[in-house]
Formats: structure tokens, C-alpha cells, sequence
């Protein structure tokens, strides 16, 4: 689990013991009950991907709690919707598949890391499972892992996001699609360019 970096660190600072000993006894390759209980309770995430290069990227995935499914003990998925259009990763897990995941319960102050190896599939079955989704990621586990959770800040929910897909209801139009520096380059079945869409700023 350890290279060279962090060995050094681990001699400076005398861990390299406690780290071996979190390694035996807390890292996993399998999600186990709880595990899964935890993810799927989750309405976001955090997703660090690399490029070919390992130029990094880190983005925030949101959706309702249970968009994470965990499909067995090796196995999540979840869904790509709509966003900016660049596909940072999702495209660096195209060419770079290793992936790691950070799930934070704010309130409960948890969190769970992730680590495996990431597929981009435009045809995956799961697809029809979550509205508007535009393909499913799926991650094979690694290493699954709790994180000490003391420096959690502890935050409340006030209101989930208008935007993520449902089915009993038609997903609105965030206005900076409609902006003059975009509105002309959006792709042509964008719903933004239909305008009897409702439009909302965030």
C-alpha cells in the first residue's frame, strides 16, 4: 500500500509502525454490510482521477442518497449526468483507471475512502436505472478503508440540488447555459436550448 514518499514521511514522523498496523487490520479489498449501508446512504462524493500523465483532477459527484450503488463486495456504480460538457474524469479514468473515492457523512461525521480500478460504459444496462444518466462508471474495489473522522466539520443538510435527475419531475435548465458565452456551443439536443424549460441560476 506504501511507496517510497510515504515510507519517508512515516520515518520522520515514527507512523511507519501505526501504519502498518492500520494496513493489517483496517484496509480491506471487499465491501463489507456496513460499508455498503454507509455508501448508499450517501447523496455525494468526492472522485481524484489522473490522467496518462498523472496530471490530477478531484470533482465532486452529487445525486439523491442510494446514486452509488454497490453491486457486490468488489463492485460500485454510479451514474455521469449532464455537467460542463469537459468530462475531466470521466475521461481520465478512460485513460488512467484507477480512481479514488471519498465518501463524507457530514452530519454522522464519518467518511470512507475508496480506491480501485474504474470502466466508462455508455451501454451499461444500469444506465436506465437513474434518469438522464449519460452512462454509468463502475469502480472495482481495492482498498476500502475508514478515515479517522475528528477533523469533520460537522454540517446540516439544508436542501438537496434541483438539478439531479428524477423521474416525477422535469429537470431544470441551470442559467449559465443560457449565457451568451455558452448558449452557442452548447451540444444541439441540450435541453437548454429548449425554451420552454424552467431556468434556475443553481
Amino acid at each position: 500500500m506504501y511507496h517510497g514518499g510515504s515510507r519517508e514521511l512515516q520515518d520522520r514522523f515514527d507512523t511507519r509502525r501505526l501504519a502498518d498496523r492500520i494496513e493489517e487490520r483496517i484496509v480491506r479489498e471487499t465491501i463489507d454490510d456496513d460499508d455498503r449501508s454507509f455508501i448508499e446512504a450517501r447523496d455525494m462524493f468526492f472522485l481524484a482521477t489522473a490522467d496518462a500523465d498523472g496530471k490530477p483532477q478531484c470533482s465532486y459527484k452529487g445525486g439523491e442518497p442510494g446514486f452509488v450503488r454497490v453491486l457486490d463486495e468488489r463492485t460500485i456504480a454510479f451514474p455521469s449526468y449532464d455537467g460542463n460538457g469537459m468530462y475531466l474524469s470521466m475521461g481520465n479514468a478512460l485513460v488512467n483507471a484507477n480512481v479514488g473515492l471519498l465518501f463524507i457523512d457530514f452530519e454522522g461525521r464519518k467518511r470512507l475512502r475508496l480506491n480501485g480500478v474504474a470502466s466508462v460504459d455508455l451501454e451499461d444496462p444500469l444506465r436506465a436505472d437513474w434518469p438522464e444518466a449519460q452512462f454509468v462508471m463502475r469502480v472495482q474495489a481495492t482498498e476500502v478503508f475508514p478515515n479517522c473522522p475528528r477533523y469533520i466539520h460537522e454540517y446540516r443538510l439544508v436542501k438537496r440540488s434541483r438539478f439531479v435527475p428524477k423521474t416525477d419531475c422535469e429537470t431544470p435548465v441551470p442559467a449559465w447555459k443560457q449565457s451568451e458565452w455558452a448558449h452557442d456551443a452548447l451540444p444541439e439536443n441540450d435541453p437548454a436550448n429548449d425554451p420552454a424549460r424552467e431556468v434556475i441560476p443553481r
